[in-house]
């Protein structure tokens, strides 16, 4: 196990997402397993100001009082109460209730990321994902690692971590030790396509809709653009060159001149040769707002020589067909 270049990889993935300040203060969520220990290790070889907290939940007796003072004997962790939780949920919730005042990180890597996939997969038909940074402001930044390198890395180390004896119980564990295993038997490339679902990124369309700031054009194939206006969205026929007869909507526009093209409504545009804005021509022809993104335009380059059923222009001739 070459531990410098798996630190490198996750500052890479730490400054990629923005996920610590250079040289900032971090508290590690900690639990004594090798996946918090291999995180609070080389987040404090990179540089950071680390600190550790461990949550007690008490739920292993003898055990889980073994984890907390190991944690606070190598980890050099504060331990806090986190008893009375029973649930996943409910230990979820307490777990992330300690110290909201400041950055703090947990040891969620790779193979989490898969395992929470397949869980969410089969409990709800959508993969979901586990993010690199909660709304609460909780990061994970061993996103891009998987468990077998975490130990490695603490081997590698010398560093000693706790195995928690209740994980085959869980909902979790019967994914690990049964269901992925068989699934790799499957395919060996399991874990890394069942990856791949995890790490899904918003498609261009989601992020033009996902913002109300400014102007976007989206193209989407097949002869449509979306458009975004502030926070205005329609879909846009690409332009179409006006050879003879073009049909658009319910209009039948014909022409011989060349270089002419017909396209929908965009901001800004005016009437060729004039001042005025065809947004004017639709308000003084009290053309409908929803009915603007879709009226066909006649253009010859950026100029329009003739908005149908409007402004009519010599050689192009216009008909309504129907709606």
């Amino acid at each position: 196990m070459d531990t410098v270049a798996l630190r490198d990889r996750i500052e890479g993935f730490v400054r990629r997402h923005e996920l610590i300040p250079p040289g900032g203060e971090i508290t590690c969520l900690v639990s004594g397993g090798p996946d918090s220990t291999c995180l609070w290790h080389a987040l404090r070889a990179l540089g950071y100001g680390v600190t550790a907290l461990h949550v007690n939940h008490g739920l292993r007796g003898a055990e889980s009082e073994e984890d907390a003072r190991f944690c606070s004997e190598r980890l050099d962790a504060v331990v806090v109460d986190g008893s009375g939780a029973r649930t996943e949920d409910e230990l979820r919730r307490v777990r992330y209730s300690f110290l909201t005042d400041r950055l703090r990180a947990t040891g969620h890597t790779a193979t989490d990321r898969v395992e929470t996939v397949l869980y969410r997969l089969v409990s709800s038909g959508v993969p979901g994902a586990i993010k690199a940074k909660r709304e609460d402001g909780v990061v994970r930044p061993l996103l891009e690692v998987w468990r077998d390198e975490t130990e490695a890395y603490c081997r590698a180390e010398g560093l000693e971590f706790r195995i928690d004896s209740s994980n085959p119980d869980t909902k979790r564990g019967l994914i690990r030790d049964e269901i992925l295993p068989r699934l790799r038997e499957l395919h060996p490339a399991a874990d890394k396509n069942l990856l791949r679902l995890a790490e899904e990124r918003p498609s261009a369309l989601d992020e033009l809709l996902a913002s109300a700031v400014g102007s976007k054009r989206l193209d989407l194939g097949g002869g449509l653009t979306a458009v975004r206006e502030y926070d205005r969205v329609w879909l846009e026929r690409a332009p179409v060159s006006l050879e003879g007869e073009v049909r658009w909507g319910p209009w039948r526009i014909e022409s011989q001149l060349p270089g002419l093209k017909v396209r929908a409504w965009r901001a800004g545009d005016r009437l060729a040769g004039r001042s005025k804005k065809i947004q004017d021509v639709f308000v003084d022809a009290k053309v409908p707002r929803s009915e603007r993104e879709s009226w066909p335009l006649v253009v010859r380059g950026d100029e329009v020589v003739a908005v149908p059923g409007i402004v009519a222009a010599e050689g192009v001739s216009v008909e309504r067909v129907g709606d």
